[in-house]
């Protein structure tokens, strides 16, 4: 079982993503390999208008929060590589709202954006599942912060429940209206 990364194998940033799944009692990778599920079915039935919905002015759209969430799946995913395979590259940071407005995720259908959220989650967990014991406890440094590979799956988990949240408590998803 992949053990619970501490505080000093991340930066501090990503202490509330971590503590998000504190209370879950399955191992993390069971956790992403749920949510890959969980969370493309609150997608299910969203029309284009809905995908395209702000909570408020400045705010990204339905479609571009899905979009963001797999901008951050793929550059940590990238990150827990690095880190696994013992390369020492200070990784740079990334700033999430060029990402955003660079994606061009109001051009694709959420349809499209399941698609590739599904194909990338199921690479993630076939590279975190081939990861020796070793291989988890190698550091590396992103955005000038130290990490270890453990803590990015955490992280990735609590990203992604932070986000389901946001699109349940702001963006009405999942509410069956």
């Amino acid at each position: 079982m992949l053990e619970r990364p501490k505080p000093n194998e991340f930066a501090p940033f990503y202490q509330t993503y971590i503590d998000t799944i504190a209370g879950e009692s399955a191992p993390v990778l069971d956790v992403l390999e749920s949510l890959r599920t969980s969370t493309a079915s609150l997608f299910e039935g969203v029309t284009g208008s809905e995908a395209d919905h702000r909570y408020e002015p400045g705010k990204w759209t339905v479609r571009e929060v899905l979009g963001h969430m797999i901008d951050v799946e793929r550059v940590f995913g990238m990150r827990c590589l690095t880190f696994a395979r013992g390369d020492r590259t200070p990784l740079p940071g990334f700033e999430q709202d060029d990402y955003v407005a660079n994606g061009a995720f109001g051009t694709r259908s959420i349809g499209s954006l399941l698609e590739e959220r599904d194909g990338l989650r199921r690479s993630h967990l076939a590279l975190f599942r081939s990861f020796s014991d070793e291989a988890w406890l190698r550091t590396g440094t992103a955005n000038e912060a130290p990490f270890t590979a453990r803590a990015i799956p955490y992280i990735l988990a609590g990203h992604e429940i932070h986000h389901v949240q946001v699109l349940r408590d702001r963006y009405g998803l999942g509410q069956g209206s």
